[in-house]
């Protein structure tokens, strides 16, 4: 079967210019005649003709809103520019993790990947659009920059003229030179997992007399992965999931886990007299996760130091040990003591899964794929794929309970006990964010360049505060160098050390649709035992006192009080 090519005049968009993980625009902009077709095909253009020819691509997305269509415009793109073959999930749904792991498995050239991850869904929301690399991870900003040249300059689409594919049907449609496979998105990825933890420790786990846990898809793309593996594989109670159908506004929630917008889940687990023992929240996307234990938050920052400290006991995949750590630059420093206690290399990426990418290949490339890292972001990982992973770090804290409670008789050791064990061992990082969302974006440029402007005089300074004075040490707009490849990033987040360890970092996030989001992270460490029970806002409550006024927010954005506060 033939199909004929039609080339479409068009003129640029303005602002299509990818964020930290791909474009993300409100639904009414992406549904613009034309719109998604200049992005395809700059994606198309971005990437070497020789080696786009004939390759295979992975397409599926996270079910929102314009998710089905987007990918039918990708089908006709794709096949009049000369790709071979797209691997596409059965109904568009393919949650960014199994994405990955599919790209790596069947050795794909890259992949498109449609969500704006934890953003909302629907006709008046949001939706994103994004191009990852034959690593199976985001394209680099080398890339990225390539699309959004060619976005800018575009005044043509290839497009085939053809009939829809039907995508709700396993199977493939062949065309001359081109065929659409429609794939279970869930095989590659359950089958990975299989091979990564101990399912049948972990069954025993779940199958013990009192042991409860939660999980809450949100409506997002995780739903069908969390039955499949839970239940099914795990035998967990069926009751145990909850949100679990795919939904395009996703039940016109807010799928971000954390503990404002996952109430549902935090209203049954964050109780004294809860039954559950776990509870964890994932995103739309499915790479994101938020971790609870009876009465207990754990921050996404402590997750990943606890991860990277009992992996090598707890997860077969790390049995021969834990080869290197990184984290993003305003996630907590709880995971750096971890490094030096264990003696592991350690990084301090810019925020963006694109930046642990070329440390993965590297230890790869050595033979040592033992690699953890994590974002305060509620982005957890290693290098068993090359993006953040909510399910991956569900069963890894299931996997260090289960070593935990080798005897099913015994009082059972906790989420919270193994926290505060952990604590004891490192000292705790105290750790809030405040998002300040949908902010005058002109007003969140003038805040940085005041941050910016500021930071040279700050150095060395003291500050006054309730608890006493405090030296700032060292106070920056971080940089990175990467040393795999040497590019440079500049400009991604004013730091602001102090003598005692304490930190507070300002950045605007790139993962917004509207305006700029302000976020601000507050630290302090304590290694007294006796005062890790604080709450964290009596810690925090001096610090932040001095972030709002070091920063002048109020004063630049209007705001009196943060949006959502992590």
């Amino acid at each position: 079967m033939e199909f004929p090519i039609e080339v479409v005049p068009t003129k640029p968009f303005e602002g299509q210019k990818p964020g930290t993980s791909g474009l993300r625009k409100k639904v009414s902009e992406v549904a613009q005649p034309n719109y998604i077709h200049n992005f395809v095909q700059a994606i198309f253009n971005a990437l070497p003709a020789g080696e786009l020819q004939g390759s295979t691509i992975v397409v599926g997305g996270d079910g929102r809103f314009f998710n089905n269509e987007a990918i039918q415009v990708i089908i006709k793109i794709a096949a009049a520019n000369g790709v071979g073959k797209l691997l596409i999930g059965k109904d568009g749904i393919f949650s960014t993790p199994a994405v990955s792991a599919c790209v790596r498995k069947r050795k794909a050239y890259g992949a498109i990947i449609l969500t704006a991850s934890h953003n909302p869904g629907g006709p008046t929301n949001d939706f994103g659009i994004k191009y990852n690399t034959s690593n199976g991870g985001p394209a680099p900003e080398s890339v990225t920059n390539a699309i959004y040249d060619h976005t800018r300059k575009i005044s043509e689409y290839k497009i085939a003229k053809m009939a829809d594919v039907d995508i709700s049907k396993l199977g493939t449609t062949e065309l001359k030179g081109f065929a659409v496979e429609i794939i279970d998105s869930l095989e590659d990825y359950v089958e990975l997992m299989k091979s990564i933890f101990d399912f049948s420790s972990l069954r025993k786990l779940l199958a013990r007399p009192g042991f409860r846990c939660l999980f809450d898809s949100m409506h997002g793309v995780t739903g069908p992965y969390v039955q499949r593996i839970f239940v099914n594989e795990l035998g967990a109670a069926p009751d145990c999931c909850l949100h679990t159908t795919p939904l395009p506004d996703f039940g016109q929630g807010h799928p971000d886990p954390n503990l404002t917008y996952a109430h549902h889940l935090v209203e049954k687990v964050l109780t004294p007299d809860s039954p559950y023992d776990l509870g964890a929240a994932f995103d739309g996307d499915g790479d994101r996760n938020m971790i609870l234990g009876k009465n207990f938050f754990v921050t996404p920052s402590d997750s990943v130091a606890i991860i990277a400290a009992r992996a090598q006991a707890s997860i077969p995949f790390f049995s021969k040990g834990v080869a290197a750590v990184s984290r993003s630059m305003p996630t907590s420093q709880a995971l750096d003591r971890v490094a030096k206690k264990m003696n592991l290399p350690f990084y301090e990426v810019p925020t963006g899964w694109k930046f642990f990418g070329n440390l993965m290949d590297h230890y790869e490339k050595q033979g040592d794929a033992g690699f953890i890292c994590g974002e305060e972001s509620f982005g957890t990982g290693s290098a068993h794929i090359r993006e953040k992973d909510g399910i991956w770090a569900v069963l890894a804290w299931l996997s260090i309970l289960s070593h935990a409670n080798p005897d099913p008789t015994k009082p059972i050791v906790s989420v919270g006990d193994i926290v505060r064990e952990h604590w004891n061992t490192y000292g705790r990082d105290f750790y809030c964010r405040y998002d300040y969302e949908e902010c005058d974006a002109i007003a969140g440029d003038k805040l940085m360049q005041h941050l910016r402007n500021s930071v040279a005089g700050w150095a060395g300074a003291t500050v006054q505060t309730s608890s006493g004075a405090l030296k700032i040490v060292q106070a920056d707009d971080f940089e990175y160098k990467d040393p795999v490849d040497h590019s440079e990033s500049s400009k991604q987040g004013v730091r602001i050390k102090f003598e005692n360890g304490s930190r507070i970092v300002f950045r605007l996030s790139g993962t917004g649709s509207v305006g700029a989001t302000i976020r601000v992270y507050i630290e302090r460490y304590e290694i007294e035992p006796s005062k890790h029970g604080h709450s964290t806002a009596s810690a925090l409550e001096p610090l932040i006192k001095v972030a709002l006024e070091l920063s002048k927010l109020q004063e630049f954005t209007g705001r009196d009080r943060p949006t959502v506060i992590t």
